[in-house]
């Protein structure tokens, strides 16, 4: 019940795609965060990151190693199987790689949209986050978790497929030499 006052303070963010506005940002989250928590708990707030440490290192969250070593093994897994579909040399992926998580890299990295793709492993990352989220939503970590769950849509709320196509097409006219 420590962080009953922050958590009870911060809006529901829908995971639903959406263009409506978010009812808070990251910045405004970290801000709120930081009246609530101690000096400890707010370098681990400040660094959150949708991007895992390369190297498996303690942040003092439980919480928050397991989901950086899942989504740590992720990446490795998307890595791989892009390099092997490249025919590229590929790194070994990390032992902690489950079959699942390999199966979520193989089906992304197989869609013929890299929007699609994204979608799907949005929704990917978002329900692994209720799945390792603390069941005490007054919790340190339940803070954590709802910082990162603003971070990935706040991110997904930035992919537009309209400027997408748009650039897409202005980079590859520009590959070909045929510059508008």
């Amino acid at each position: 019940m420590a962080y009953y006052y922050l958590v009870s303070q911060l809006p529901n963010v829908s995971s639903a795609e959406g263009k409506s506005a978010l009812p808070f940002n990251t910045n405004g989250f970290k801000e709120l965060c930081c009246r609530y928590i101690s000096e400890k708990e707010k370098e681990t707030l400040n660094g959150l990151s949708l991007v895992p440490p390369k190297d498996a290192a303690s942040t003092g969250s439980a919480f928050l190693d397991v989901w950086y070593e899942k989504e740590r093994n992720l990446r490795f897994a998307l890595a791989q199987i892009r390099a092997q579909k490249m025919k590229k040399d590929n790194v070994s992926l990390p032992a902690g790689c489950t079959a699942d998580i390999v199966s979520v890299a193989r089906t992304a990295v197989g869609m013929d949209s890299p929007y699609s793709a994204e979608q799907y492993l949005f929704e990917y990352r978002i329900k692994l986050l209720e799945d390792l989220k603390p069941l005490d939503n007054f919790s340190i970590d339940s803070v954590y978790a709802y910082g990162l769950k603003l971070m990935l849509v706040e991110r997904m709320r930035k992919f537009d497929v309209e400027n997408g196509k748009t650039s897409y097409h202005k980079i590859y006219d520009t590959i070909l030499g045929e510059t508008i």
